[in-house]
């Protein structure tokens, strides 16, 4: 795959809010988030002044926490920490051999509950009633259950993440994880889009599967949530 200039990956959920999830926006003066039920992460500029946090907070709400994803932005003092996750940025630089499809279908809107029954199972991360709506997730079945899926989520200028990967315990180690990444990958990559993911660095498994389907280190980042006084 040609190069493609990355840098709308140094802030990807404002770049995913200007662009193509405008419409799943709400918007306050230069502050922004997901709507309810999309999506909690939240965006502010490089280097945002305290009206921006003000807009923030008035956007989310007192007592609310402010997932700021891997922003590096500093709130104010008096917003709580709420937690604090070491992780990395991975983005497909190929070319690699991925899994053969078999048996991967797309999931609708009918299949949420399903998907968030797997979800409290397996806990690959965020996912919430509407975080379908943030692109294509497919799924794997045995028999008429849901055990394993994976899906794009945030969608900055020529990129999409790859999210939500995860596998019903009892269906762990057949395959389906490498099986539904190596999907995405050519479904984002036929429309001349380049694969990302994002993973917690305490998760080792998941970093050498995704190295060996490809991907590679971009850069280390930090998850991030404050409470809103």
């Amino acid at each position: 795959m040609a190069n493609r200039d990355a840098t709308a990956l140094d802030d990807p959920v404002g770049a995913s809010l200007r662009g193509h999830h405008a419409h799943l926006a709400r918007r306050l003066g230069r502050a922004a988030t997901y709507q309810p039920g999309v999506a909690t992460f939240s965006a502010v500029s490089a280097d945002p002044d305290p009206q921006e946090w003000a807009d923030l907070a008035r956007l989310l709400g007192r007592g609310e926490v402010a997932d700021m994803f891997s922003s590096t932005a500093v709130p104010p003092p008096d917003w709580e920490p709420v937690f604090s996750l070491a992780g990395r940025q991975l983005i497909w630089t190929g070319p690699a051999r991925v899994p053969a499809a078999n048996g991967v279908t797309e999931l609708g809107s009918d299949d949420v509950p399903e998907m968030l029954d797997l979800v409290t199972q397996a806990k690959p991360g965020p996912f919430w009633p509407r975080t379908r709506e943030l692109g294509t997730y497919l799924g794997v079945r045995e028999g008429d259950r849901l055990v394993a899926m994976a899906g794009e989520r945030l969608r900055p200028e020529g990129h999409t993440e790859i999210s939500a990967v995860c596998t019903a315990p009892e269906s762990r180690g057949r395959g389906y994880a490498a099986r539904l990444v190596g999907a995405l990958v050519e479904r984002i990559t036929a429309r001349g889009e380049r694969p990302f993911l994002h993973v917690a660095e305490a998760n080792t498994g998941a970093i050498a599967l995704y190295e060996r389907l490809g991907f590679e280190t971009r850069r280390p980042v930090t998850f991030r949530g404050y409470r809103i006084p």
